[in-house]
């Protein structure tokens, strides 16, 4: 039956009814209750008018009438009508009238609630607050709803008094896993307001037996890890986990991601606190490994603890050099992941790349090993998807090589700034870009679309068998890793080996995984001999691993009079994380500054602001340097502004063993002369590489006498200065650090020698 024939039924139906009432004189409340059954809520309207013209003191007819016109969308005209009869009673009617009232609205809500009618409830709900605030029951129906008709703005925990009202009953009268769903509702909302926390906390203080305690804990953990990790809100994260850690004071997992959301929320000294607690509550090797990491990391992101991370990484080495030798193999998915980056953190100490590749390689063959162990199903699988792809390929011949580039850095992160241009100027006639974009958030940064947008295919996930089993059904020839060793998840799908050629370039370093057939480098950031500890087969570009077509340049917004510096004085500037604060360049840097006259230091970083000065500060006393010739500024708040305020800097002071490698690109398209240190491993080398490709030997130093040298005799020498900035600035137009196109060319030709190497080879 059409909407028009229903229509015209009822119609005839209602007019029927009318004229029945009116000849017998039958009670009208009859004829509103029909309309409202059948959800004709204006004839309900009119019917229920008319009872209470028959019968003026039919006070459930303002109850009813109130209702309907609620159901029509006139809430005020609703409350008007039940407050006039309100105001005709006494106190004792009021109480009485407000429970029927309540009573008749309750009615309504589960009506349409069953009619799936989710606005229509939310209306109504809303009354029944208005009429009785103390409901806890309607206010978490109200909250529920909110999230659910996406209204849900963080400000109703509150408004609906729902902290208040749970405080004020005992744990017997609360429906505890009703609280757990919805706290797990609001958790699910994007942008996540901070006001859940009340409610996390009130019902934590609710946990009447030992199933609510661990229900809630795991719910706590797992979401303090998605919000912290993915969501990157990692003080309201923090919180979380502090919650968990309340119902199980001990427990290792929840101790563990604490301390790294104290560090990650710049609570740096809790963060080490913690990752000291850390250390002791776990007891297997895996397991005091990625403590010992831990730990690590929460000492030097404040960059003013280094001797104590320097003592630490010596037995670091020891327990990884004990794992290499014992060769575990009952490892864990988590502990797999877990162990293979440990030892991350060595050419922060030491420039020792013989050493230091080894027992990486070493370490990562024992990951490896073990994820055979656990993914041996999906592992033959995968390999039989690629015998398949080949004969497929042999038999089709298809026009385009299928690239794809594995990341969870296509965002703004270094890698995402860098590897852009390369996707921009790929020729998408010989090749089809897949981008496998490694995530959890529930949204989406600006430059991350762009990425999507560029895509012939993309995919987001966080299951690394999930992207693994997609990588093999999309078919890809040629996969790119990102990341390297710095992110877990990269490395178990790079282990499964889902494409026929795997690459690493960009992230930190090659992985050492067997997996990986090559390492992208170039003439100058890898020294020759260095295949000899290498896993991965070097394949060199002619000229740069890396180029861009240049930087976003905002406005500046720091001027020499801000910092109270002399327009005639010589600014050298440093700009990096706690990581590469390495105390003999520091020392180092410092002596420049002590023999030029007139000459200031500004230091920036992401890091534990007091403790970096400390350190500083207690560096330059012992060399004899006034603390007023140090200058340590806060983090701008965007990349492009950052750019711009380095164009007050005279020389920027580079880190050794590990260089910068995005600040270094935008140190020199600003035009701003860089003294580096040059080592031998591939973080030791960046810049060096950069400088070389730009056209610019002056500030390349291969000794610590000559990183003095040359920083001192820029300081000095303002025509020079000039000179290097002029080079740099003509360099723009012909080098090939600065030619995205070109480069994108060679690295295509690459790819396309490595496919016909592997077709000849298979």
């Amino acid at each position: 039956m059409g909407n028009k024939q229903v229509a015209s039924t009822h119609s005839l139906f209602f007019l029927q009814v009318t004229f029945y009432c009116m000849s017998l004189e039958v009670d009208w409340g009859q004829c509103g209750e029909n309309a409202y059954e059948v959800g004709d809520f204006a004839r309900a309207a009119e019917c229920y008018e008319q009872a209470l013209l028959a019968e003026p003191e039919g006070t459930v007819y303002y109850w009813q009438l109130g209702l309907v016109l609620l159901l029509q969308g006139k809430a005020d005209e609703a409350q008007t009508t039940w407050l006039l009869r309100m105001l005709e009673g006494s106190s004792e009617q009021v109480e009485s009238w407000t429970e029927e009232l309540k009573g008749i609205l309750l009615q309504a809500a589960q009506k349409q609630e069953q009619q799936k009618n989710k606005q229509l409830v939310w209306e109504i709900r809303n009354q029944i607050q208005e009429v009785d605030p103390t409901d806890l029951d309607n206010g978490l129906h109200l909250l529920e709803l909110a999230i659910q008709l996406g209204n849900y703005s963080g400000e109703e925990i509150q408004a609906f008094n729902i902290i208040e009202l749970l405080q004020q009953k005992s744990p017997a009268e609360i429906q505890f896993n009703r609280l757990i769903f919805l706290l797990q509702q609001i958790l699910g909302t994007t942008p996540l307001h901070s006001s859940f926390l009340e409610l996390a906390e009130a019902i934590l203080n609710r946990v009447q037996n030992s199933n609510q305690q661990l229900n809630l804990f795991n719910l706590l953990l797992e979401s303090s890890i998605k919000i912290g990790f993915f969501q990157q809100q990692p003080k309201i994260a923090a919180k979380l986990a502090e919650f968990a850690l309340r119902l199980y004071p001990k427990d290792p997992e929840a101790t563990n991601h604490l301390a790294r959301l104290y560090q990650d929320s710049q609570q740096h000294e809790k963060g080490i606190e913690v990752a000291r607690e850390y250390v002791l509550l776990v007891e297997s090797l895996a397991d005091k490994i990625f403590a010992s990491s831990t730990l690590l990391r929460a000492l030097m992101n404040t960059g003013g603890h280094w001797h104590e991370a320097r003592d630490l990484f010596q037995k670091h080495q020891e327990l990884i050099q004990e794992a290499i030798a014992q060769r575990p193999q009952d490892l864990s998915q988590l502990q797999i992941l877990r162990v293979f980056n440990s030892y991350f953190f060595a050419p922060y100490f030491q420039d020792l790349p013989r050493e230091n590749r080894t027992i990486q390689n070493k370490i990562i063959e024992v990951c490896q090993e073990n994820t055979h162990f656990q993914y041996e199903e999906l592992i033959k699988k995968l390999h039989q998807d690629r015998q398949k792809h080949q004969q497929d390929r042999e038999r089709k011949l298809p026009k385009r090589l299928k690239i794809g580039y594995l990341s969870a850095c296509l965002k703004e992160h270094s890698v995402g700034w860098l590897a852009r241009w390369l996707i921009q100027h790929h020729d998408r006639e010989k090749f089809a870009i897949y981008e496998y974009l490694i995530g959890d958030r529930d949204f989406t940064t600006p430059l991350e679309e762009w990425y999507m947008a560029q895509a012939d295919e993309f995919y987001k996930s966080s299951l690394s068998a999930e992207i693994a089993n997609k990588i093999a059904e999309d078919k890809i020839d040629i996969l790119i890793d990102l990341d390297s060793i710095t992110v877990d998840i990269t490395f178990a799908i790079a282990s499964l080996k889902p494409a026929p050629i795997q690459i690493t370039w960009l992230g930190w370093d090659a992985s050492g995984l067997s997996t990986i057939d090559y390492f992208i480098a170039d003439p100058y950031v890898l020294p020759d001999y260095a295949q000899e500890y290498y896993q991965e087969k070097i394949w060199r570009l002619p000229q740069t691993y890396i180029a861009v077509d240049g930087f976003e340049v905002g406005v500046p917004t720091l001027r020499r009079d801000d910092l109270d510096i002399e327009e005639d004085a010589v600014i050298y500037y440093s700009t990096q994380t706690g990581y590469k604060r390495h105390l003999e360049t520091v020392r180092l840097q410092l002596k420049i500054i002590k023999e030029v006259p007139k000459s200031y230091f500004c230091i920036k970083g992401t890091s534990d602001k007091e403790a970096m000065q400390n350190i500083f500060l207690s560096l330059a006393e012992a060399e004899g340097i006034a603390g007023d010739r140090l200058r340590f500024l806060d983090v701008d708040k965007t990349e492009s502004i950052h750019r711009a305020n380095l164009g007050i800097m005279d020389i920027v002071l580079d880190t050794y063993p590990y260089n910068g490698a995005t600040t270094t690109l935008e140190t020199l398209w600003m035009g701003v002369p860089l003294v580096t240190r040059v080592g031998e491993q591939f973080s030791a080398r960046n810049s060096y590489s950069m400088m070389m490709n730009a056209g610019i030997t002056e500030g390349i130093a291969w000794s610590d006498e000559e990183y003095i040298e040359w920083g001192i005799r820029l300081g000095k020498d303002a025509t020079l200065r000039q000179n290097i900035a002029w080079k740099l600035r003509q360099s723009r137009h012909t080098s090939p650090l600065w030619n995205g196109k070109q480069f994108a060319r060679e690295m295509e030709e690459s790819y396309q020698k490595m496919w016909n190497i592997y077709q000849q080879e298979n």
